[in-house]
């Protein structure tokens, strides 16, 4: 028990020649007492119990000690605590989150060490640590850390007892020193130039969390990353628009989809909802066919909708409770049964029409499957855009990042959203963005609707004046 009750007795001689001097102090109902050498190390050890008192310290009546020294004897490493808060954020993290958490953690853990000897190889100690420290799984006992419940290899074990060994005491993390080095290390990426900002800003969430859950279990008094004046390097968050596909481009490539065979024309309508919908894969590979409302077929020039309220992003099957390589989820950044409208343009109500008129649906109603009927793999469908790139697109432009990835597609269709004068917060709606993440990531084709907007309004204010 902690208390402000403590009383400290003067240094005095005992009957011993090792240890002939005594000091006693009581804390509580409770006598304490140690033994030195020499006068002088007692009088220093009562002047360091005196200046806990002066300064306000409570004291543990059980071993005597200033309620600051108590924690620091007591203070387990990072590693540990890192350990602690992966697990404890396992349960109700979504799968992606908890890999966002492992990667976040391993980064810091590489920093936070003494200049250990022998030290493993460091793709070693970054892969044990994510997958085995800061990966879980769930156990007829609970959930517990995959390194507890399972064997790993000799050279795995090593590098984590490494780790264990040289990890520093959560009482040794509060220097500037620390705190920059790793945020630092969370600003970078693994080549060694400055990552996104939104991705230095997830882990550096993570790494303030993981602090606060140590002030939360008393390990720190204060969370020590609050006080550093830190700002990581800059980056460009804004879509790099020389390699967003065009319109006329973009119907070239899912057009090309189409031509890689039965598998290119089952995934044609998939490219089309992430460029005619702006939904991003996971989106995609979640539709149903009860979330396409499609107009009266006669009327050809109608528009349809998409009704989005599911998402399936791919993750490793370590992630996820079932141990299938996605996880079921609603829509990112939206409440669990959160719904979002999309009005999608007749040339996609077609598409989709006639997909689903060929293909049909999987048993649970999803328009998209693999061949065995599972989520549509990031592998299959990448290979199918790679194909199409190198169909549509010369030798040189291959060899830049022009189209290089499916997901450039959703970034063309809001592109075209915007440049075709469609209101910011009715674009940010459509897409599942924030206003803020609309404004920060295309800025650029908005600040010239919003140059068009003043040379309307100016033509406006001319004529009444006139």
């Amino acid at each position: 028990m902690l208390t402000y009750d403590v009383r400290i007795w003067s240094v005095r001689s005992r009957p011993s020649k090792s240890s002939p001097f005594q000091l006693r102090w009581r804390v509580g109902t409770q006598i304490h007492y140690d033994v030195f050498a020499n006068f002088a190390l007692a009088d220093g050890r009562r002047s360091e119990l005196m200046s806990a008192v002066r300064k306000g310290e409570q004291f543990d009546s059980e071993s005597g000690l200033p309620a600051s020294e108590l924690r620091e004897r007591k203070s387990p490493s990072w590693y540990e605590h890192a350990c602690a808060y992966a697990l404890m954020k396992w349960p109700r993290a979504a799968a992606k989150h908890r890999a966002g958490i492992a990667e976040a953690l391993t980064t810091v853990t590489l920093v936070l060490v003494s200049s250990g000897k022998a030290k493993p190889d460091r793709a070693l100690l970054r892969r044990t640590l994510r997958t085995w420290a800061f990966q879980m799984e769930r156990t007829e006992g609970g959930v517990v850390a995959r390194k507890d419940a399972r064997t790993m290899s000799d050279e795995e074990s090593a590098a984590l007892a490494w780790v264990a060994r040289n990890s520093l005491k959560m009482s040794e993390l509060g220097t500037s020193e620390r705190m920059r080095a790793a945020l630092t290390a969370l600003s970078l990426k693994l080549d060694g130039t400055a990552a996104a900002d939104n991705t230095f800003r997830r882990k550096r969430t993570t790494f303030n969390n993981a602090l606060r859950y140590a002030v939360e279990r008393d390990l720190l008094t204060a969370n020590p990353l609050s006080r550093i004046d830190w700002e990581p390097p800059d980056t460009d968050d804004e879509v790099d628009f020389r390699y967003v596909p065009d319109p006329g481009l973009a119907r070239a490539l899912i057009q090309a989809v189409r031509l890689q065979g039965v598998r290119g024309e089952h995934l044609e309508a998939f490219f089309g909802c992430i460029y005619y919908a702006a939904t991003r894969p996971s989106e995609a590979a979640a539709l149903g066919e009860t979330g396409c409302v499609l107009p009266d077929e006669e009327d050809e020039e109608a528009w349809g909708e998409l009704i989005l309220s599911e998402s399936r992003p791919e993750v490793g099957s370590g992630w996820t409770d079932d141990g299938q390589p996605f996880e079921k989820r609603g829509l990112k950044r939206r409440a669990r049964k959160a719904t979002r409208s999309v009005p999608i343009p007749p040339v996609f109500v077609r598409m989709l029409r006639e997909h689903i008129r060929t293909y049909g649906t999987a048993p649970d109603g999803r328009l998209f499957r693999a061949v065995g009927g599972g989520r549509v793999r990031s592998t299959e469908y990448t290979e199918v855009w790679q194909a199409a790139r190198e169909e549509v697109l010369s030798a040189e432009e291959l060899k830049t990042p022009l189209a290089d990835v499916p997901y450039c597609l959703r970034q063309a269709g809001i592109s075209l959203w915007i440049k075709a004068g469609v209101d910011p917060v009715e674009a940010a709606m459509r897409a599942g963005h924030s206003v803020a993440v609309l404004f920060r990531f295309y800025a650029k084709i908005l600040r010239g609707v919003q140059d068009r907007a003043n040379e309307l309004i100016s033509q406006a204010l001319a004529d009444q004046e006139g």
